[in-house]
């Protein structure tokens, strides 16, 4: 089954909470864009903030998830790594510019990395889920009610 017809089924049989498994997959690495399917949900019926509520929990939480997913392997791993060059150049730069990076996570390609790249790197949580939740909110908000209507 196609991946996008599969996605519109799925948010057909299971409203909200579809969505927020749309969003969330969309989040990860599936080649999805949550995007779509907030506007696909609009002008299937959802009002725009219904719309909007359910989608960020399935994003924020997958964001979440990403940095996790980062938090983990980069304790596996750093033991490993943490004596290579190109290492010790990335996390140099994670610990100036890090921050700074999460104003570009809600960004299509390249925001999913840079949440597992906050993880890996040991961002504090708070600061993550403040900027990029806040930021993945604003986004849904700016379209629903931008181009949603």
């Amino acid at each position: 089954m196609e991946l996008s017809k599969f996605l519109s089924e799925l948010l057909q049989a299971y409203a909200g909470p579809g969505l927020s498994l749309v969003s969330f997959g969309a989040a990860t690495l599936l080649p999805f864009s949550s995007e779509a399917a907030l506007m696909g949900a609009i002008w299937s019926g959802f009002s725009p903030s219904e719309a909007v509520f359910w989608a960020s929990i399935g994003n924020c939480a997958a964001c979440a998830f990403n940095y996790s997913l980062g938090y983990w392997f980069g304790k596996k791993i750093e033991d490993r790594i943490s004596r290579s060059k190109t290492y010790a150049g990335w996390a140099e730069r994670m610990s100036r510019w890090g921050y700074w990076a999460l104003g570009f996570s809600f960004l299509p390609f390249i925001g999913d990395p840079i949440t597992v790249l906050s993880g890996f790197f040991r961002q504090k949580f708070w600061i993550f889920a403040l900027v990029v939740f806040s930021l993945r909110i604003l986004r849904y908000i700016t379209l629903a009610y931008g181009f949603g209507l």
